[in-house]
């Protein structure tokens, strides 16, 4: 497979496996009230991401391994740091266009626990998500890894920022759930920074599990805020 191919291919099956399984996923009743709405479009993407990574293993590369623990803080500073800095941002240009009452949060939140968030988001939406657009899409853009330009001294590719991007645009399904259009552009927005933060690190170690811990601190701060919700009330 040629360079453009691998980079064409990368790109049409990743966005099938969403698709496919975003629309599967919502067709899918369980009848049990402790898996949230989303356990089922992740569960299929995790499926097929797999499926995706092991039937082009020769291009994709793929690896994971438990990361060394010196090397795991900076990441995971990263992460939460990015978190806070752009969501507080975007509270901010909210807040000045309309009002605090007017501020609002992610669909699943409000009917979740916490533990249902720890397990289905922080730890499972956090592995699905990131086998797909970094631990299959991101190896499938290596041809363009070379390319990029430099963030703060450091190389961030032009393979990270079209992971990234393809990352964010797919949070634009949050269209669909009836929450606002500024909401939507607040979570793409957030989503594709934190996309590129994960693609930094695995192109970095080449491991695919620093995407994963980069994504769990983006998604922590969202589960500790319901948690001390839920101890307060």
């Amino acid at each position: 497979m040629k360079d453009k191919e691998q980079v064409f291919y990368g790109i049409l099956i990743t966005i099938t496996i969403f698709l496919v399984s975003t629309f599967l996923g919502s067709k899918l009743q369980l009848n049990n009230d402790f898996f949230i709405p989303s356990f089922a479009t992740h569960s299929l993407m995790l499926l097929f991401s797999l499926t995706a990574i092991f039937s082009l293993k020769n291009h994709v590369g793929y690896k994971i391994e438990i990361p060394q623990f010196k090397t795991i803080w900076r990441p995971i500073l990263i992460g939460l740091l990015a978190t806070i800095f752009i969501n507080t941002i975007m509270t901010i240009i909210t807040v000045a266009k309309t009002s605090v009452e007017n501020i609002e949060v992610h669909p699943f939140m409000k009917h979740s626990s916490a533990l249902q968030l720890f397990v289905f988001v922080f730890i499972y939406a956090s592995i699905s998500e990131e086998l797909l657009f970094r631990g299959f899409l991101l190896n499938m853009l290596k041809p363009l890894k070379a390319k990029g330009i430099k963030i703060f001294k450091q190389h961030i590719s032009v393979s990270v920022f079209i992971s990234a991007v393809i990352f964010g645009l797919g949070h634009l399904v949050l269209i669909t759930t009836g929450v606002s259009g500024n909401f939507v552009l607040r979570t793409v927005i957030f989503t594709t920074m934190l996309g590129i933060v994960a693609g930094y690190y695995q192109e970095k170690y080449d491991n695919n599990a620093y995407a994963i811990i980069v994504h769990m601190a983006g998604n922590s701060l969202s589960v500790l805020g319901v948690f001390l919700t839920s101890i307060n009330s």
